[in-house]
Formats: C-alpha cells, structure tokens, sequence
C-alpha cells in the first residue's frame, strides 16, 4: 500500500490517518474455486472417494480376486455347493465372502468382474453419446434455420424409440452368426453400448442447443463474430469453453443411467452374454433362486445400488461447485 497520508474531515477539522496495511488478495482460478466448493460438500466427496476405489477394483479384478483366496468368475466348483447340489452361503472359511451361485462359481470373484463390465459400457456409451450430442447441439444452436429445424426434427424422430424395445429388436437382430454391419456390431457389450448410444445422444443434443442458444447472443460470441472470427474459431474457442461445467455435470449424471440400462439389458438377456459376469444378468439368474440363496441376489443388487447412488450424489455435487447460480435457483 502507498505511505501517502489521507486527512479525514471532522467536525471542520482535519485528522491525519494511519496508512493502510494488509495483505494483497491472490486471485483464484476457476479450478481452485470450484475445489473450494465442491470439498465443501462431504457426501459427494465420499461418493468420489467410492468411485474412484470401484474403477481401481474393476481395474485390477485380477489381482484383487486372487489376494482374497478367490476363484475366477467363470470357476465352477461343485465342491462349494451342498450334498444336494444347492448354493452354499457367504464363508470365509471357503474364502467365498459372498458364497457361490448354482454353479459353484464365487459370487464375489463374478461381482467384481461385473464392475468392470459395467463401467466400461457406461464410460464408453457415455462418451461416445456425448460427441455425438455435443456436436449436433452445437451446430443446430448456432446455424439455426433449416438447419436447426432438420436436426431438432431428427432428434424428435430417435426419441420415438423404446429404448428397451430397441435394445430386444438390436440384441436379437445381431446375435446370428457374426452380429450386425458386417460383424463391427458383435452380441454383448458392443450391442449395449449401440443401444445406448442412440438412446441418449438425442437428450444431450437438446441440452448443449438450448446452452448455444443463449450463448450465441452473449456479448463476447457477438465481439467475435464483428471482428471476423470464423466459426471453428467461435465454436473451439468461444462457445465450447462455455459450455464445459454443463458438459461435466452431464456426463456424471448420465453414467449412473448407462449402468442402469446396462443392467436392465442384460437383465433381459440382450446384454453381456453368459458366461461373463454383468450384475444385471446375475440378478436374472437369481430370481428363481431368492428364497434359497439370497445372497445371489443381494450383493451384485448391492454393488449395482452404491455404485448409481455414488454417481448421482457426485453429479450433484459437480452442479452444486460447477454451477452455483443454477443449483440455488
């Protein structure tokens, strides 16, 4: 601060004041703000914390199977299963915490590796159905007029679609002989993750066009464009920075619902095939055995539960730090 004395009036008087001391404020980044934010919210923070210990279980199933004395997910032992040929339950002494299936394979081995399973389809549906969307939204937003008018319109027409009817049609079209488009669409993970991709690109679209909508008129986009910008240089480097918080706070929420149809697909048996672990088909193959070994049931329906619930509770706290105007509105 400056030495320079200020006199202060007084009662017609003038009196002398101390300089003014203190220390300078920094700047924060963005960065550093929304971490301020975001840590401040302790749920979301143990939900990442969970998240982040699932993919590096997923990760390494291997390892983590065998460090617990478990057999591999496609390991039937019909020394684990009773003298009447029925599941036994959860045991350490048999290292199968989670007990076994009908088959004698470990529960828990098969949870694990279904982890993996469904955040590889719900990370890659989610990324490809975010360019995807990203992309159509930016244009139809920005370009207008026919344009607009013939995306939005092909966006209504998708959204038509039963996603689980269209999934049932895809998954039976494709599981003869070598799949679909020439055998690039194989039964199984790469099905699931083609229903779900035309099953919620749309959602996204609508969303990044309404953003661009608005953002198009804004003050700086206008700026740009009178001085001649281009518009790969408005889209790069005006409006697609602008739209990074909704684009984040998407994405989370929409991979607890990926998981979901993942589950449900392979539920409906259209999904990951048998025998590779997926919680949606363990929890099919459990429903005729629920009375009698529960646990079949109850752990991957566990698993599949905390993981969407960890992933939504995170995607609200990336809008509560990311958007605070909009979380409070």
């Amino acid at each position: 601060m400056s030495s320079t004395t200020f006199d202060l009036i007084e009662g017609g008087r003038s009196a002398p004041l101390e300089p003014l001391t203190g220390t300078e404020i920094a700047a924060r980044s963005p960065l550093e703000l929304f971490w301020r934010r975001f840590r401040k919210d302790r749920i979301a923070l143990v939900s990442l914390g969970f998240i982040v210990f699932l993919v590096v279980v997923a990760i390494a199933a291997p390892l983590v199977v065998k460090l617990l004395g478990a057999a591999g997910p496609d390991v039937q032992n019909p020394g684990a299963l009773t003298q009447f040929g029925t599941p036994t339950g959860p045991s350490f002494a048999h290292h199968h915490i989670f007990g076994v299936d009908p088959l004698g394979r470990d529960v828990f081995s098969r949870v694990v590796y279904g982890a993996r399973v469904s955040l590889e389809v719900a990370f890659i549906a989610t990324g490809l159905s975010m360019m995807i969307g990203i992309g159509v939204g930016m244009v139809a937003g920005l370009y207008r007029g026919w344009v607009d008018t013939l995306l939005s319109r092909m966006i209504d027409l998708t959204l038509c679609f039963p996603v689980l009817l269209l999934g049932l049609g895809l998954g039976a079209a494709c599981s003869q002989g070598n799949g679909c488009a020439g055998g690039t669409i194989k039964p199984g993970t790469d099905v699931v993750i083609l229903v779900i991709v035309l099953a919620t690109w749309t959602y996204i679209a609508r969303i990044v066009r309404g953003q661009v909508l608005s953002l198009r008129e804004k003050e700086f986009v206008q700026a740009a464009r009178s001085l001649g910008a281009s518009e790969a240089r408005i889209i790069f480097r005006e409006v697609l920075p602008n739209l990074t918080a909704s684009i984040i706070v998407v994405a989370t929420l929409f991979i607890p619902i990926n998981i979901l149809t993942e589950a449900a697909l392979s539920f409906l048996g259209v999904g990951v095939q048998p025998p590779n672990p997926s919680w949606g088909g363990m929890l099919a193959d459990a429903t005729n055995i629920f009375n009698s070994a529960w646990w079949y049931m109850v752990f991957p329906g566990a698993a599949l539960l905390l993981t969407v619930l960890a992933f939504n509770l995170v995607g609200d706290g990336l809008q509560d730090a990311l958007q605070p105007r909009a979380a409070h509105t």
